[in-house]
């Protein structure tokens, strides 16, 4: 599939793959997805979740289908022949998701995705990130980290990692974390405080962090470094993305020499080159939780 996910870096913009499932309107970022094929056959999979179809293997690599219409509760498509299949690549993960059509691909602004409220994505169970508005469509932008690791649990955060680092002393530190869903801050942040990080400011999206580093400079007149020593922040997140966020830190003299780790389930070589131009001093795939209590204490104590 020919995108343009490369953009400029730092621009607040992501690529949404549009498609429908029954006659609803989802959206997928598409720096998610490796290609979409015309829907075939899978060999099914004895004992599997209800949502797998099964796997199938184009050149050599396994690949594990899902069917949206079942994780949505919707209807099955009506002519499956006409049916597509987006492949996907995230948490190291390759996974290929079932639709009924394909609409196409829209340049945005993450200031422009509204978040879901709690009458849509009740917390930490809601699998939509956020809503946009094309041409009179309302398009849902799903959670398919979410939809994956409730398929499949040991897909997710791994935090049985933080009991293998072993006793650990409290460091007061001050961490801040920009995350979106409601449930990886809450297990980020558990694992942080296990590892002995405990003071941690939580914010949900790069705006609200960015806001958040204006605050302490204003406050203490420019002396951040000793009121925040490390943010760890994730890509993906409405209203302000992690590279943009991380652009404006390492772009502003004041802020730039605090460490900034990208904790996202994007991170391949394209994006990790995105987050290298930007300044990033480490990239981690999310399920990493163990890794990136390391990175942050070889930022933070070396």
């Amino acid at each position: 599939m020919d995108t343009n996910i490369l953009l400029e870096n730092g621009t607040n913009e992501l690529e949404v793959l549009e498609f429908v499932v029954g006659n609803n309107h989802y959206g997928i970022n598409v720096a998610k997805v490796k290609e979409i094929v015309t829907y075939q056959k899978v060999t099914p999979v004895p004992n599997a979740h209800a949502a797998v179809e099964g796997i199938f293997m184009p050149r050599d690599v396994m690949i594990t289908v899902v069917n949206l219409a079942n994780v949505l509760k919707l209807s099955e498509s009506d002519d499956p022949k006409n049916d597509m299949l987006i492949n996907t690549n995230f948490n190291k993960l390759n996974v290929a998701f079932h639709v009924h059509k394909i609409i196409g691909i829209h340049r945005v602004s993450w200031a422009d995705i509204i978040t879901p409220d709690v009458t849509i994505n009740s917390f930490e169970s809601g699998i939509a990130t956020g809503i946009i508005k094309i041409d009179g469509r309302l398009i849902i932008i799903l959670d398919f980290e979410r939809i994956v690791s409730d398929i499949s649990p040991e897909t997710g955060l791994k935090v049985s990692d933080i009991k293998r680092l072993g006793e650990r002393d409290r460091n007061n530190s001050p961490l801040v974390i920009a995350e979106d869903s409601a449930l990886l801050m809450r297990l980020i942040s558990d694992s942080i405080s296990q590892a002995g990080y405990t003071n941690v400011t939580k914010c949900v999206n790069g705006q609200e962090a960015w806001d958040y580093l204006q605050n302490i400079k204003k406050k203490y007149n420019g002396n951040v470094t000793d009121h925040v020593k490390c943010i760890v922040t994730d890509i993906e997140m409405p209203l302000m993305d992690g590279h943009r966020l991380t652009k404006l830190v390492k772009s502003d003299s004041e802020l730039q020499k605090i460490p900034v780790i990208i904790f996202s389930s994007l991170i391949n070589e394209e994006m990790r080159r995105k987050g290298e131009q930007l300044g990033a001093d480490a990239q981690l795939t999310k399920p990493e939780i163990g890794l990136l209590v390391e990175a942050i204490d070889k930022l933070i104590l070396n």
